[in-house]
């Protein structure tokens, strides 16, 4: 099944879909049949009803089966259409029945040879007076359109006859019809790149029962901007496909003309929680993590006992290769402490297409479990509203760091964090995670792939498109251009988190104000992090199931989700 989500902006091409769909709507339609006389009936934009009540007496026929048929009668006396309606009132109920074909006019005879006539109402002016009330009661807030099949086709004329209305469009299996409507307006012309779409692509089988979704929607994306294409083994409509969860992934859930990666935030369902927890299942298996907390004493506890509940806390440390120890850390505050850690990201994670990654699913998960893309903007609203967040000052150069560089920390040279952090009276906790070396080898790091052509090529087009962040800083840091390194697994090794102690900066807003006095923290939190890596490579030197085997036998004694144990502390 393939849907696409559109949000509305004016441009040629909803201007040439207007137009059409204006001239369709006034323009003649002439019967003709082989062996009885040509017969005009005009339909205009105003009444859909209008070739029923004229003085040509078409009149229809339901029968007990619901089909309606036309017969030949006299005008004589008929009720009108606000009769109908009046009358109607009373049988359309929602009783669980199938759908069933109800006639406006007063029913007559009909000869046994009289054709078939079902009548369509005009669905596009339905929507729209609909649209429009709501967008005149609340014209700051996004609607939104689903439409599955045909109904993609009414979703997508309503944005083309109301350019100003803010329209977010989920168009479900949007095949043949609606590549007739983009052919036409798409040759030779230009998409203004204000325009926002997303296209997403579930699939049954691979397609639709009716038309050709898996191919529309890959065509789609690549014809509109910005548009991202996703997939599933069933259609939304089905038990266990919620489509808000896939709007919330592709980053199309707001509540305002633009989207805000905090307040628009809706938390995890247990649903959603449930189904992280199996995406990351096998690494969290695999890698079996432990988690070391601090109390207020200074002792250190084998969970996560010494995090505080109560924000604003932000987390700092180091950046493992690929950001691999992120996921499981945010599982294990979820289940240990009911916390959900909200992970500051570099951009491109979030932006599709043109300043972000090629379309990625795997960037869905990110973002159902609040990722926010790094900013000092979004890190100021997130201490504002008490959130605890991870933050990792050394950022992409870290997660993409080069051969033998693990667990050496690329900060920039003076604070980033200190000041907002005492402004809020934030606790910062500086943390290690080491592990990554227990995965995982590089093979090919950036500078390998530097030195060959073809890989090099991939690379600087890559970085040109990707946002870039630190462009006002020097140093190492400022160092990020974006690549794959190439890693080959290792037999797994374990994860190991060290939280230090709460470093508090409540009630000194004043004092950190003062550059030195904040760099002296700023250092402070870096040394500890360092402390915290250089604990844990030591540590778990001594723990006996550091190695996947003997974690394995472990488990098949005492139950593949009992805790592995670890070092003495």
């Amino acid at each position: 099944m393939t849907s696409l989500f559109w949000n509305q902006r004016r441009n040629p091409i909803l201007k040439r879909l207007a137009v059409s769909t204006e001239q369709l709507a006034s323009t003649a339609t002439t019967v003709t049949s082989k062996t009885t006389p040509k017969r005009n009936f005009v339909e205009k934009e105003s009444s859909e009803a209008a070739a029923f009540s004229t003085a040509t007496a078409v009149k229809s026929k339901t029968t007990s089966t619901g089909t309606t048929y036309l017969s030949e009668e006299s005008e004589g006396n008929r009720k009108s259409l606000k009769d109908y309606f009046d009358e109607a009132k009373d049988m359309i109920k929602a009783d669980g029945a199938p759908p069933r074909w109800f006639s406006p006019l007063e029913c007559g005879s009909h000869s046994p040879d009289s054709p078939l006539l079902l009548f369509l109402p005009g669905l596009v002016q339905l929507i729209e007076r609909t649209i429009r009330s709501e967008h005149n009661h609340s014209p700051n807030k996004p609607i939104y359109l689903v439409g599955e099949s045909l109904g993609a086709c009414f979703a997508l004329a309503v944005a083309a006859r109301n350019p100003h209305i803010d329209l977010v469009l989920v168009l479900s299996n949007p095949g043949d019809p609606l590549k007739m409507a983009i052919d036409n307006v798409v040759k030779g012309i230009s998409v203004p790149p204000t325009i926002q779409d997303l296209s997403t692509y579930l699939s049954v089988s691979g397609k639709d029962q009716m038309m050709p979704s898996e191919e529309e929607g890959q065509r789609l994306s690549r014809e509109l901007p910005n548009c991202q294409t996703r997939s599933s083994a069933h259609v939304w409509q089905e038990e266990g496909v919620d489509l808000v969860t896939i709007i919330k992934g592709a980053g199309y859930y707001r509540r305002g003309k633009c989207i805000n990666y905090v307040s628009d935030f809706i938390p995890l369902t247990t649903t959603e929680f449930n189904k992280f927890c199996e995406e990351i299942r096998l690494r969290s298996d695999l890698t079996s993590p432990v988690m070391l907390s601090t109390l207020e004493d200074g002792k250190i506890v084998a969970d996560l006992s010494g995090i505080p509940s109560e924000g604003p806390v932000l987390y700092v440390g180091y950046h493992n290769l690929l950001g691999l120890e992120a996921f499981p850390m945010v599982q294990q505050f979820m289940i240990q402490r009911n916390v959900l850690v909200r992970c500051v990201a570099h951009p491109m994670f979030f932006e599709s297409k043109d300043g972000g990654l090629p379309d990625f699913e795997g960037n869905d998960t990110l973002r159902i479990v609040g990722g926010v893309p790094a900013s000092a903007v979004n890190l100021y609203k997130l201490l504002s509203s008490k959130s605890h967040v991870m933050l990792h000052p050394g950022g992409m150069r870290e997660a993409l760091h080069r051969k033998g560089e693990e667990y050496k920390l690329f900060w920039p040279e003076s604070s980033e964090f200190v000041r907002m952090s005492s402004t809020f009276g934030a606790k910062i906790i500086p943390f290690g995670a080491v592990g990554e070396d227990d995965i995982a080898q590089i093979v090919l790091d950036y500078n390998d792939q530097m030195r060959i052509p073809f890989l090099k090529s991939q690379i600087e087009e890559m970085n040109k498109r990707v946002v870039k962040l630190r462009t006002d800083i020097t140093g190492e840091v400022a160092n990020q251009p974006v690549h794959l390194p190439l890693p080959i697994p290792k037999i797994p090794g374990r994860f190991y988190y060290y939280f230090g102690k709460p470093i508090e900066t409540k009630g000194r807003k004043q004092e950190l104000r003062d550059r030195k006095k904040s760099q002296k923290l700023y250092l402070q939190v870096k040394g500890e992090v360092e402390n915290c890596i250089a604990y844990l490579k030591e540590k778990r030197q001594n723990d006996p199931y550091r190695n996947i085997l003997p974690r394995l036998i472990y488990q098949a004694t005492h139950g593949f989700r009992a805790q592995v144990p670890t070092f003495e502390l």
